[in-house]
C-alpha cells in the first residue's frame, strides 16, 4: 500500500475526532511552501482534506506592512498556533509553511496538538539564497529588509523533528514521498 493511501486510511478512521498539523519550518527559500502545497494536492488525492496556512499569504492579510521584529514575530506565531488549535480541535488537518526561526514558536503547537508533527525542510543558505524567488536576500544585502533569517538573523533547527528532508539535493516529489512514508508511522 502506498505510503499516502496508508497515511490517510489512519487520518480519516471513524475515531478521529480532531485534526493534524504538520509544521514545515526551515530557512526562506528552503521550500517550504512547495512541499506544503505539493503534500496538501498528494492527500486530497486520497481523499484526506487539509488547510494550508502559508505564512506569506497569513502575513498579508495580518500584518500588510510587515517589519519582522521580533515582537511582530512573537504574536505573528502566536496567532497561528492559535489558529492551528482552534482548527485542529474541530476537526480539520492543516499544513503550515512558516519559517518560525526560534524553536519557542513552534514548540506551543507541540504541546497543544496530539497529532503534530513538525517537517525540518534543511537547505543550505547557500543555496537559499541562490534560489531566492521573493528577493529577501538580496532586499537584506542591500539593507532594505532586517531580521532575515539566514541572513541578519538566526534560524533554531527543531531538535527532534519527526521528519527531515535535505532540499539541496531532494526535489520536491522526492521530498514529499519521504515526507509520507514517516508521517504513515507517526499516528495510529
Amino acid at each position: 500500500m502506498a505510503a499516502d493511501q496508508h497515511l490517510s486510511g489512519r487520518l480519516t478512521g471513524p475515531d478521529r475526532t480532531h485534526g493534524f498539523a504538520v509544521w514545515f519550518t526551515g530557512l526562506p527559500a528552503s521550500g517550504k511552501t512547495t512541499l506544503a502545497k505539493l503534500l496538501q494536492q498528494r492527500l486530497a488525492d486520497r481523499g484526506v482534506h487539509v488547510l494550508l496556512l502559508d505564512s506569506d499569504e497569513l502575513r498579508q492579510m495580518l500584518i500588510p506592512q510587515s517589519t519582522y521584529l521580533p515582537a511582530e514575530r512573537d504574536w505573528f506565531y502566536g496567532v497561528i498556533t492559535r489558529l492551528a488549535g482552534w482548527l485542529t480541535s474541530n476537526g480539520i488537518n492543516v499544513l503550515i509553511a512558516a519559517t518560525a526561526n526560534r524553536r519557542a514558536y513552534r514548540q506551543p503547537m507541540r504541546e497543544q496538538i496530539p497529532c503534530f508533527a513538525e517537517v525540518y525542510v534543511s537547505c543550505s543558505p547557500e543555496t537559499c539564497r541562490h534560489r531566492d524567488p521573493k528577493g529577501l536576500y538580496a532586499a537584506a544585502q542591500a539593507g532594505r529588509l532586517c531580521h532575515l533569517p539566514g541572513a541578519d538573523d538566526i534560524f533554531e533547527p527543531p531538535l527532534q523533528p519527526e521528519v527531515i528532508v535535505n532540499t539541496d539535493n531532494l526535489d520536491p516529489a522526492a521530498a514529499v514521498a519521504m515526507i509520507l512514508t514517516q508521517l504513515a508511522n507517526l499516528w495510529p
